[in-house]
């Protein structure tokens, strides 16, 4: 078995920092949390000092096939405003300490709770593009390499 040789294209530890779009990173948490698949930020080869990550949304992980760098979106939100992420269930129990909630659930009720958690969701959102880390750990080959997070957007 022959080993292929890594260049500074191919090899991660290249990179010095990140340029992601603050959106991007709330979207793809939010997306994680509420569908089947992952959604993560993703920068592919060539590597560079600068690179660009952006949302790639996947069901089956081909970093091994494309040499991507994949960075999930709650390594890039600061660890109390991911754990304030408001859930279906949040939205629910408020609903039924609600006295006008009356306890059955319409069609009306189930819109109101949905529509409830989009705007928590929306709020949250608004609150997690302003709490990004200033540097985040990739996982490589090498080991663990730390870049910088700069915003994009």
């Amino acid at each position: 078995m022959v080993e292929e040789e890594t260049t500074a294209e191919d090899d991660p530890t290249t990179i010095q920092s990140l340029a992601l779009s603050p959106e991007d990173v709330v979207n793809a948490y939010a997306y994680t949390r509420e569908n089947p698949g992952e959604a993560v930020l993703r920068a592919t080869p060539p590597f560079h000092g600068r690179m660009r990550a952006r949302i790639h949304v996947y069901h089956r992980d081909d970093t091994e096939l494309t040499g991507a760098v994949h960075v999930r979106p709650d390594d890039l939100i600061e660890d109390d405003v991911c754990a304030a992420y408001p859930s279906l269930e949040d939205a629910r129990s408020a609903a039924d300490s609600d006295p006008a909630s009356g306890g059955d659930a319409t069609d009306e009720e189930t819109e109101r709770l949905r529509k409830r958690h989009a705007d928590a969701v929306e709020r949250w959102q608004a609150r997690a593009r302003d709490a990004l880390v200033d540097a985040v750990a990739l996982e490589t080959d090498a080991g663990t390499h730390r870049v910088a997070v700069k915003r994009v957007g």
